[in-house]
């Protein structure tokens, strides 16, 4: 009896034993697992985080730690993996030093008063300042105004790479033409315009970037890029064609004749693309930016609407050629040639098979 009672006592410490080795780490584990989750700072600081369309909790992780918003991102992690959580939402957020993880997470899947401006490619300053205006507190004229203070355009020329002192030309209608790139952009509701401008030439740096070296040992001015890409993006719809038409152009110039683009005409007569017919007179007027003229000869004075990067791209990089000529069907088709009479061939076929419509 005695020696059953001895082996039980055993088989109980034993038990004991392993069940203090299981649980022992499951109870330190948990109490640095909840330290971790913890907020950073007592007495922090407001910081405010960005979400872009394609950020996840997972991705701005690292982020959050880096501003020392959470303590642990393995923590974190395994917080967000363990909680059914809803998409993040773009937008602007203001997280505080003082929010746990749980508190963070809770304040970015609240619905946040972010307001979405998509600016497509091509558009020019007048309508980018009437989608801000339409979407935020800030009169079209009072963005204009500010975009083309010169002592904001002085700031912003001593902090971006590629933008010169060019922009600053008297005869340039706006000094940012050409340099909003083109995005979907997320701002607080109460965003000035500043805070737009800015927004749009940070992503304008990124996004020209893996470019930067090819810009900055180019025989051409980022400026001459710039407004030749511009030119591009009103003028070809199609982007395959992009690379053959800007050689075409580059041509001209090489050769003394002038671009004849009427998409500068349009932006002269600060007419929007295809608004109407141009008139003889319009075509025929000389200024700083109509190639229509035939006395003007190169580029314009500055770009005619914001390019994307895919006329860029192209500008950079143009197919080699001797084509002089160059004319769309009406089902996108560019057609190139070398001679006046080789071109006017190609437009009466074209009208004879009714491929030909010259503003589709």
């Amino acid at each position: 009896m005695a020696k059953k009672k001895r082996r039980l006592k055993k088989q109980v410490k034993i038990a004991l034993i392993v069940i203090t080795c299981l649980i022992l780490p499951i109870i330190i584990w948990s109490i640095q697992y909840n330290l971790g989750l913890r907020a950073v700072d007592k007495n922090g600081k407001s910081i405010k985080i960005t979400i872009e369309s394609g950020d996840s909790y997972t991705s701005i992780g690292s982020f959050l730690k880096e501003q020392k918003l959470i303590r642990s991102e393995l923590y974190y992690k395994i917080y967000i993996k363990t909680h059914d959580l809803k998409a993040l939402v773009p937008g602007t957020y203001t997280l505080n030093q003082t929010m746990d993880v749980p508190t963070i997470i809770k304040t970015l899947g609240e619905k946040n008063d972010t307001k979405v401006l998509t600016f497509r490619e091509g558009l020019n300053i007048r309508q980018i300042a009437k989608i801000v205006e339409e979407k935020l507190n800030i009169k079209s004229d009072d963005f204009i105004a500010v975009l083309s203070d010169s002592s904001n355009l002085d700031k912003w020329i001593n902090e971006y790479w590629f933008l010169t002192n060019d922009i600053k030309n008297s005869e340039i209608y706006y000094p940012l033409e050409g340099y909003l790139f083109p995005d979907t952009y997320h701002f607080d509701e109460g965003a000035t315009s500043v805070e737009v401008i800015k927004k749009m030439l940070d992503n304008t740096e990124k996004r020209l970037e893996p470019y930067k070296n090819k810009i900055v040992t180019s025989s051409s001015s980022i400026h001459d890029i710039i407004t030749m890409s511009s030119i591009l993006e009103l003028e070809v719809s199609a982007s395959s064609d992009r690379n053959g038409v800007v050689s075409v152009f580059y041509n001209r110039i090489n050769s003394n004749m002038p671009l004849q683009a009427d998409a500068t005409t349009y932006y002269a007569e600060k007419l929007e693309l295809h608004e109407r017919d141009l008139y003889q007179s319009e075509l025929n007027s000389c200024n700083a930016y109509n190639t229509r003229c035939q006395t003007m000869l190169g580029l314009p004075v500055g770009p005619i609407c914001n390019p994307g990067i895919e006329s860029i791209e192209a500008t950079l990089n143009p197919t080699p050629s001797d084509y002089l000529y160059y004319v769309a069907d009406n089902q996108g088709k560019t057609y190139f040639a070398r001679t006046y009479s080789e071109h006017n061939k190609i437009i009466a076929n074209l009208k004879a098979e009714g491929l030909f419509e010259r503003w589709d």
